[in-house]
């Protein structure tokens, strides 16, 4: 039997996110059901230990356009994402975090992109990005200005042009997904960069919109991990310069 059209796919990794997850969920389909398009809610399960799979499976028998992907082990956000665009059936897949930090109402911006022929959006909440970004709710100063000086060194390694690459709110179109997510070998936090890397090399056209972003200080994201990106970046380097990907 021929399987409907999908348009619209959200992904949602899920780590330990048995607090935040229900909220988010409910404000996914909210939204999404208020609208004509067909769409999924895929959440893929990062090997949680805090009940988050349970919850993703009583959520899933009330909300009938959820799926749950489950994996016992935590492999990281970037193989996450991965399994979910892979899996994913929608013209169009979204990635966004279990936090709501960009809220899905921000889609309405990206549309009008698509519509104009981009391949890929993603939100920014940087004003160098894009007029009207912001940190409605920001960050602590410290973090701020760690990201600021990290993002100066992606610029120059391997992401020139873009002062946001790691809002978790990016939009593609199914055939730009699956050329980017079927190569991409970053499996943490780095694999926004990565990504961005390999749609520029594939002139891929990419938009940008504002985000209105929300800081939630229970986030899973530390210190030592803005050090795990900057390698990351630099394996993203080199991964080009030894062509391992198909560009």
């Amino acid at each position: 039997m021929k399987q409907p059209k999908i348009d619209l796919s959200v992904i949602v990794p899920a780590y330990n996110e048995a607090e935040r997850l229900p909220r988010t969920l409910a404000r996914l389909h909210q939204f999404l059901a208020g609208h004509s398009f067909a769409y999924e809610i895929i959440v893929v399960l990062d090997g949680p230990t805090d009940g988050t799979g349970e919850i993703a499976r009583k959520i899933s028998a009330g909300m009938p356009n959820l799926r749950i992907i489950e994996r016992l082990v935590n492999r990281g956000k970037g193989y996450t994402v991965k399994q979910g665009m892979l899996a994913a059936g929608g013209q169009v897949r979204l990635f966004t975090d279990a936090d709501n930090s960009t809220d899905i109402a921000h889609f309405g911006r990206m549309k009008p992109l698509f519509d104009d022929g981009c391949d890929l959006v993603i939100a920014s909440r940087n004003p160098k990005d894009v007029a009207g970004a912001r940190q409605r709710v920001p960050q602590s100063r410290y973090k701020r200005w760690i990201g600021l000086a990290g993002n100066l060194f992606v610029q120059l390694v391997a992401v020139p042009g873009i002062w946001d690459t790691q809002c978790g709110f990016k939009a593609f179109r199914a055939e730009a997904a699956e050329q980017i997510f079927s190569q991409t070998r970053i499996e943490g936090w780095g694999f926004d960069i990565e990504v961005l890397a390999l749609a520029r090399s594939l002139d891929n056209k990419i938009g940008i919109i504002p985000a209105d972003w929300i800081n939630d200080n229970r986030s899973h994201f530390r210190f030592f991990d803005y050090v795990r990106v900057l390698a990351d970046t630099i394996r993203v380097r080199r991964n080009f310069l030894a062509r391992k990907y198909k560009v």
